[in-house]
């Protein structure tokens, strides 16, 4: 009596009543009534009687009546008869004090916390777990009225008290166990329907209700998401949980649960070994806190330290799985040499060890740890973790091609070009060279030091070096069969070989070895002026990025290279993908679209020379006519041989830089026919123009150009054209309906522009 007498004092002195008299028209006075606390509230609210009784008990009426903000979820009567019936107690005196107490602190959270405040999550109580003192979580679900733990409802919010606020709820919330967690978040319904199966031989929900201080509890609990088990159908292939055998799905289930220890996240390392139910897995911290099983798979703790009284739940984004047969990923985690290649596939972008986990299958070529430290002096790394993600992706998947690859493959083919995942030039796959001169080597870098290591989704054949990503001239230096190229490119003026690992993009087209050979007919490369040799190589390299089926597409035509003509202008290139990829009528393509970071290459069979003009008119079938007239039609007069001259012809007339108007066949045919010699021969010298490399921007914006051709008539070129002609033609005979109709064929000694009309001149 003497306890009550004190609650009694302490409920008088919260509800003394302050007198404020205002007078209205009446001079009625108006009584003014002072707020009352946590606990004066539940004395005077009838329904919360048993809950005043408990906190008297429990010796928690001077907390609650304190200076500090609580919020209260306060139990009706009815509630607390139900948990005295539910827990077979006959009274609240049956209820241990110490048990009472923390069921009451449960209902108590630190804060004034109104209805509208709370959302879907954790918070915390202060109840506490026995083991570790750690105030117990309490689960809020806000998705219809609000709810706690899964058990309580709050049927009248937001009482304000002085010193908080009181919700009242029609259940009691007994202290949580790691299950009642699971039970309660729906984010573990799936969790639930494993641990609930009925096929399972061991009973996961009594076992993890175990109070504590009795064995094995306390628990730490690493609960994977709904998401997390959807993933890992996907990834085993499965439809339904019920698609996994029940000694796989035990085994899963018991790496989830450490028992007899109640682990806080701030108690996990880097590299620390976590012993579960179900055998080791490996915790760290850099970069967020992870979960690493036995086949290399990698769950992010996404929510940490969900306490309940006999154990700690931590939320994980991916299901730690039981060892199973390898694949290529786990083979990096399980092999020592490969640990740094199994942190790097973490670091990258990409989700690469999700990739090369899937079904595959793959090659890999397993760089060692120390071809990764070597790497990383090598590009003025510290650590793996000073490699933008973006770059260490793509290195990573330089080292994956498609399909398993066994080294007696390689062998058997002797060497040539793959392609890898990295993302090369135009968004094409990287190419990678093999060799096995001389073991197997990649890239002309890389030695294979352990070879076929089979796994379930392809095979991996270990390295001694990282293979960075190739530009156009590490491939050359790769490839044997480029030697002679490279060594022109460091004998070149204009430091070739650092302009072509440049950013670029380039399109190289590689004369092999037997190619040089030929063209130099046995001339010493020293022997070649060095600015000639420049000129010879850039007339090989196009910008941009040009792909086979680029050319094939478009069948036959013209385009640029960076070798240089008269007056800077740039050479053109002829091809013709009639049979094969042929430039210039002399160079065919035998190894297409070998790509680099920078650039594709195309391997060809010989050295394009700084072409002529006669060069053009015998590569282009669409001049086949004209050829014939230059040579076979008027052979008293060497037209190939003036055409084809790069110096003066010394004071006889004729001088290099022509200017030629080529007409095609069609034009020819347009001829009534193709004259005698005598005359042939006046015709064809009206079609040039000496010692003038005229381009069509050379030419008078909006009017006439006029030029003496080599037979000695004016021709007058008029911009601009009509019709479909870039520009009209008026020859010496006066006809001005010629049109050119394409214009700065480039070559070395002058410009061809085509005609569609043979040039007649005045004789």
């Amino acid at each position: 009596m003497k306890t009550l007498t004190a609650l009694k004092k302490v409920v008088l002195l919260t509800l003394v009543a302050v007198f404020s008299f205002a007078c209205d028209d009446d001079d009625n006075p108006v009584l003014i009534k002072e707020q009352e606390n946590i606990v004066g509230i539940a004395i005077e609210t009838p329904d919360l009687s048993n809950l005043v009784a408990a906190l008297q008990r429990a010796n928690l009426v001077e907390t609650l009546s304190g200076d500090q903000n609580y919020t209260v979820f306060a139990p009706t009567n009815e509630a607390f008869s139900k948990f005295l019936s539910d827990n077979g107690f006959a009274s609240l005196d049956d209820v241990p004090d110490n048990v009472l107490k923390q069921i009451l602190l449960n209902h108590v959270i630190s804060g004034d916390l109104k209805s509208s405040g709370l959302s879907t999550g954790y918070g915390q109580t202060l109840a506490t777990e026995a083991s570790s003192q750690n105030n117990l979580s309490i689960y809020i679900n806000t998705e219809s009225g609000v709810n706690l733990n899964g058990v309580a409802d709050v049927i009248r919010a937001d009482i304000d008290a002085t010193n908080g606020v009181i919700h009242i709820v029609d259940a009691v919330i007994g202290l949580p166990n790691v299950v009642d967690f699971a039970l309660a978040d729906n984010t573990f319904s799936t969790l639930v329907a494993a641990l609930t199966r009925s096929d399972l031989t061991f009973d996961y929900v009594t076992t993890l209700s175990t109070p504590n201080g009795t064995a094995p509890a306390p628990f730490t609990v690493f609960a994977p998401t709904n998401d997390a088990f959807a993933n890992l159908l996907a990834e085993l292939g499965a439809s339904g949980l019920g698609d996994i055998d029940e000694p796989t799905l035990k085994a899963t289930l018991d790496l989830h649960a450490v028992a007899g220890a109640n682990v806080l996240a701030s108690a996990l390392s880097d590299d620390m070994t976590v012993t579960t139910l179900g055998g080791d897995i490996t915790a760290n911290v850099t970069g967020g806190a992870t979960l690493t099983d036995s086949n290399g798979r990698v769950s992010n703790i996404v929510v940490t330290n969900v306490q309940a009284a006999n154990g700690v739940i931590h939320v994980i984004d991916k299901v730690v799985l039981p060892k199973l047969p390898e694949n290529l990923v786990s083979k990096a985690y399980n092999t020592p040499e490969l640990s740094i290649l199994f942190d790097a596939l973490q670091a990258a972008d990409g989700d690469l060890p999700s990739i090369l986990s899937g079904e595959g299958p793959f090659t890999v070529l397993a760089p060692t740890n120390d071809a990764f430290a070597a790497f990383l002096t090598d590009n003025n790394f510290s650590t793996l973790a000073d490699v933008p993600t973006d770059v260490l992706a793509q290195v990573l998947l330089n080292h994956v091609i498609d399909g398993s690859v066994m080294s007696t493959d390689l062998i058997a083919a002797g060497s040539g070009y793959t392609s890898t995942n990295a993302t090369g030039a135009g968004d094409n796959k990287m190419s990678i060279f093999y060799n096995t001169t001389s073991g197997v080597q990649f890239n002309g870098i890389s030695t294979v030091t352990t070879a076929n290591v089979e796994a379930t989704n392809g095979v991996v054949h270990i390295v001694d070096k990282v293979i960075g990503l190739p530009t156009v001239v590490d491939h050359a230096l790769a490839n044997p069969s480029f030697s002679n190229l490279v060594a022109a490119l460091g004998a070149a003026d204009g430091d070739l070989v650092n302009v072509l690992s440049g950013a670029g993009p380039f399109t190289v087209l590689a004369p092999d070895d037997a190619a040089f050979t030929t063209f130099l007919n046995g001339t010493p490369l020293a022997n070649v002026p060095t600015d000639a040799l420049s000129n010879i190589l850039l007339n090989h390299v196009l910008t941009g990025v040009t792909m086979s089926t680029d050319l094939t597409t478009a069948g036959a035509g013209y385009t640029n290279t960076n070798g240089k003509g008269p007056e800077d202008s740039s050479l053109s290139l002829y091809f013709n993908t009639e049979s094969g990829v042929v430039f210039n009528g002399v160079s065919t393509v035998a190894k297409a679209d070998v790509v680099a970071s920078n650039g594709i290459i195309h391997a060809v069979d010989a050295v394009i020379d700084i072409p002529t003009v006669v060069t053009f008119a015998v590569a282009d079938p669409s001049f086949s006519t004209l050829v014939s007239a230059l040579t076979t039609l008027t052979p008293a007069t060497d037209f190939p041989a003036v055409l084809s001259r790069t110096e003066g012809m010394n004071g006889d007339g004729y001088n290099p830089n022509f200017t030629v108007f080529a007409p095609t066949n069609a034009a020819f045919d347009n001829l009534a026919s193709i004259p005698e010699e005598a005359v042939l021969t006046q015709v064809l010298l009206h079609h040039v123009i000496g010692d003038n490399n005229v381009r069509s921007g050379d030419l008078t914006t909006d009017g006439d150009t006029v030029a003496a051709s080599l037979q000695g008539n004016n021709i007058t070129v008029t911009l601009p054209g009509t019709g479909n002609n870039i520009a009209d033609v008026t020859d010496g005979a006066g006809n001005s309906d010629i049109g050119i109709v394409a214009v700065d064929v480039q070559a070395g000694n002058g410009v061809i522009h085509v005609v569609n009309k043979v040039l007649l001149p005045n004789l």
